[in-house]
């Protein structure tokens, strides 16, 4: 897909708060739970899936 203007937005979540970058792209599902996860082990793991689900999708 096309790299749009709102993914700019998205990323800069990413990196602040990876949870509200993963909701805002897919919603409320597994991505997000996975993401949640994560991040509770650690912050930089959640930043690199945050990351690769707003870039893929």
């Amino acid at each position: 897909m096309a790299f749009e203007c709102s993914d700019i937005f998205k990323i800069i979540l990413a990196i602040l708060l990876p949870p509200l970058g993963v909701f805002l792209e897919r919603g409320c599902g597994s991505d997000l739970l996975i993401n949640v996860l994560l991040c509770c082990l650690g912050y930089f793991p959640g930043i690199i899936h945050a990351l690769y689900i707003i870039l893929k999708f």
